[in-house]
């Protein structure tokens, strides 16, 4: 008997104790927390529910906030239409087994079994199979790193008891604004229909999941789902390596560098664009009197020498780290656009907002980076020959060469091509103030 006994606990330690140990406390093979600066993730358990989800999804999208649902297999078969719901709105579906059973009380044969049962409704609903999983409680055995070789394991950073309709929508609420900070993976629950939980309990949990997100959007942060957490996570570790991988000489030249792109922007008088308080901004600008020749705007508009225009200058700092995340010049260009579409809506109320606002014709930057600029509506023009087109064109050259990584060898044939694709000369970016209010001011 105390040989059963014995070896029980051994067969216990192995299968259930010491997988629940690698995986609960060290985060071996298993996601629970990111690495950002202001995303954060929700996700919720146990679901889909035919009461509370289709609430919670109106209210995800009232804050315009993306979560990842583990769904239990037998509840997405009886519920489809709330699963293709979550597809449409840009949320993910991931597996909670196919019943809500401890895989500790499972074999490993029953575990997978439940797996693929339940990707095989999310896959027949929405046309995918999901590649994320989190095992009821979090529970893990020996044989689950085996079963779910081909998928993320996903657990948490926080939770919080709002399974018990115990815990009162004021309590849950002081709990879950303490959690409001980057980098979080909430655990909620938006079905009580599970052993343990009580029936009404999604009910607190929706207050107290409005009060979190409008603190969450005041602070400036976005929610997103796990698999944009966890792109954004390896990116910024990507590139913290690649940081680490700069010569000394280089990290220097570019400190220097930075240093006085900041003495020049005091000078200059420039004004940080800011889309959040706690980034850096993408573009800073300047009002002064345009010196050129006359260039075509919109709608037989023109820009003639005198007019005021907003100088625009892109920050360094952010271009440093857009180009040092990139495989090559073309991403840096697709990266820094996206970047500066999401600045102009902000540009365009500050702007407005200028005492001299309604003489400012038009927004005006000469960059080498101007591939897509086009597609926000901006006129690409070609500047002048002569010496400031030739200083311009050296001073951009060594920029990019500076702020960029080196590449390595096998990777030069490829660089090269990719530059080819990307314009090799400076050139104007223009965009009238009309057309900028038009298309940009409603958006903020």
């Amino acid at each position: 008997m105390e040989n059963l006994i014995t070896w029980g606990f051994y067969f216990m330690t192995f299968y259930a104790f010491i997988p629940g140990l690698l995986s609960r406390v060290f985060g071996y093979r298993v996601f629970k927390k990111g690495d950002v600066t202001r995303e954060l993730a929700l996700t919720f358990d146990d679901g889909p529910d035919p009461i509370y989800t289709e609430q919670l999804l109106d209210l995800l999208k009232k804050y315009d906030a993306k979560a990842t649902f583990f769904v239990v297999g037998v509840h997405a078969k009886q519920y489809p239409e709330l699963l293709r719901r979550m597809k449409q709105e840009g949320h993910t579906i991931g597996v909670h087994n196919y019943e809500h059973k401890t895989n500790w009380l499972m074999r490993p044969k029953t575990v997978k079994k439940h797996i693929q049962l339940t990707n095989d409704i999310i896959e027949e609903v929405t046309g995918e199979r999901s590649i994320y999983y989190r095992p009821p409680w979090g529970i893990m055995n020996l044989f689950d790193y085996r079963n779910v070789s081909k998928l993320h394991i996903v657990l948490w950073s926080s939770l919080f008891g709002d399974w018990s309709a115990k815990l009162t929508a004021e309590k849950l609420t002081k709990r879950m604004l303490k959690k409001v900070a980057p980098g979080e993976v909430l655990l909620l629950h938006d079905c009580g229909r599970t052993l343990g939980a009580d029936v009404d309990a999604p009910r607190n949990m929706l207050i107290a999941l409005e009060a979190y997100l409008k603190a969450a959007t005041d602070k400036g942060l976005k929610m997103v789902t796990i698999p944009e957490l966890i792109a954004l996570s390896e990116g910024k570790q990507q590139q913290q390596q690649q940081q680490q991988q700069r010569s000394i000489g280089k990290r220097v030249l570019i400190k220097l560098w930075l240093g006085w792109e900041t003495i020049f922007h005091k000078m200059m008088k420039l004004k940080p664009v800011h889309i959040h308080v706690e980034d850096d901004p993408m573009l800073h600008y300047r009002l002064i009197k345009y010196k050129g020749n006359e260039l075509e705007l919109h709608k037989d508009e023109k820009l003639n020498e005198g007019d005021l225009i907003a100088e625009l200058h892109f920050d360094n700092k952010r271009l440093s780290e857009i180009a040092f995340t990139s495989k090559n010049p073309l991403v840096v260009a697709v990266k820094t656009i996206r970047e500066v579409e999401k600045a102009l809506p902000k540009l365009a109320v500050m702007l407005a907002a200028e005492k001299q606002a309604k003489d400012i014709k038009a927004i005006h930057g000469i960059t080498m980076i101007n591939r897509g600029a086009d597609k926000l509506g901006f006129s690409i023009h070609e500047l002048p020959d002569g010496f400031f087109k030739r200083s311009t064109e050296i001073y951009l050259h060594i920029l990019m060469k500076v702020l960029t990584p080196p590449q390595k060898k096998e990777l030069i044939s490829k660089h090269k091509a990719a530059q080819k694709q990307t314009a090799e000369e400076p050139r104007i970016l223009l965009m009238s103030t009309n057309y900028l209010y038009k298309h940009f001011q409603q958006h903020l």
